[in-house]
């Protein structure tokens, strides 16, 4: 299946000048609007979404060829499966396809996953959530959670109290509005200062609550309509009959999810690659392999390398995070590593997971060798 009828011709476009102002507002308009591509004489220059307005403090006159970022150009006869992977390789929902050469419109995570919903009933939340989240408390401030946001590259941020249970939500689509000042909205006195109160606001007053959930068990099918029905990027995800958070799941888990293949080839995913200086896609490919067959008995579906810049640095090489996590038929293993440059996060990653891996077929080993022995036992 291709993305022929998939990729629409109704997108949302300006021009290099245009000022954020006007973006910004289309992303907090009544209708959900996942990004805008900014184009010029028929050329797609890239893409601008919610969180790109993150990135540091913008004034209303900033023009959109200030902010805008790559994004991959797709072609109308890509196969739907490549077409995910490349969204979710490059961290956006939102991509220009052309059609013999030339811009014919766009494809978005929205369209793709609407077109494959009811593939997707054969698997519950349990199987692609992530399960690691990143938490805001109620009185932290929205000037924080603007900063965790950024910091751990997500859009979403749910907010507990001291004992963990969920009580509201904020995203990058609420913070975006703070980042960029309406330009039709009258105002009076320095508008620096008043984002500044602003950003000292608790989340508490700003965050939206009830939060919408889902469980577990939940299939991917009955989550995704939730989050296409009502405009949403992405659920919390509880145990049932609890208002502690055990994970959330976004509409990249779900396309990662399309990604997954049968073939012999491992499936291995690098978000953020342009990091990497001296280690190529095919080394990390051949070095995730190797730790993958010390566990025979796994069957792996999907590897996901994630690399994430941070603002701190040392001798002018930035503090990298980087993530490596494995779906499987039988658990989810993940390794993480944090160091100044993305060749020494990864290495680190790299051997927090093939230890996480190699534990992981040592329980399996041990938990069958006590069968065998109770077996024994039990036959005396």
């Amino acid at each position: 299946m291709d993305i022929s009828d998939i990729a629409t011709q109704q997108c949302l476009t300006v021009a290099p000048e245009t000022r954020l102002g006007k973006v910004r507002s289309t992303f907090t308009s009544d209708t959900h609007q996942d990004g805008v591509l900014v184009v010029e004489d028929d050329d797609c220059l890239g893409a601008i979404q919610p969180r790109d307005l993150l990135r540091s403090q913008y004034d209303d006159d900033t023009n959109a060829q200030s902010v805008v970022r790559s994004v991959p150009t797709i072609d109308r006869s890509t196969n739907v499966r490549e077409a995910a992977r490349l969204l979710v390789e490059n961290r956006t929902v939102l991509a220009p396809v052309t059609q013999q050469g030339e811009l014919w419109g766009c494809i978005t995570a929205d369209s793709i996953i609407a077109a494959v919903r009811e593939n997707l009933s054969v698997l519950s939340v349990s199987d692609i959530h992530t399960s690691d989240v990143i938490a805001i408390t109620e009185d932290a401030t929205l000037g924080e959670s603007l900063n965790r946001l950024r910091e751990h590259g997500i859009s979403r941020l749910p907010v507990v109290e001291d004992d963990g249970t969920l009580t509201g939500i904020i995203t990058t689509d609420d913070l975006a509005e703070f980042i960029v000042r309406d330009p039709d909205q009258p105002h009076k006195g320095n508008r620096a200062s008043d984002t500044e109160r602003l950003l000292e606001v608790p989340v508490y007053d700003f965050m939206s609550s009830p939060v919408e959930t889902t469980t577990l068990e939940t299939t991917v099918d009955e989550a995704v309509t939730t989050m296409l029905d009502r405009g949403y990027d992405g659920l919390i995800v509880t145990p049932e009959y609890d208002e502690l958070v055990a994970g959330v799941l976004t509409k990249t888990d779900v396309l990662r999810a399309l990604t997954y293949t049968e073939e012999d080839v491992l499936d291995v995913q690098i978000t953020n690659a342009e990091l990497l200086r001296t280690t190529t896609k095919q080394q990390i490919h051949d070095r995730i392999e190797d730790i993958v067959t010390k566990h025979e008995s796994m069957n792996v579906y999907h590897v996901h390398v994630k690399l994430q810049e941070h603002h701190e640095e040392f001798r002018n090489t930035n503090l990298i995070r980087c993530q490596v996590r494995l779906w499987s038929d039988q658990d989810s293993i993940a390794g993480t590593g944090e160091g100044y440059g993305a060749e020494d996060a990864l290495s680190l990653a790299l051997d927090k997971f093939e230890r996480n891996v190699l534990e992981l077929k040592g329980k399996r080993s041990d938990e069958r060798y006590r069968g065998e022995l109770l077996r024994k036992l039990n036959e005396l």
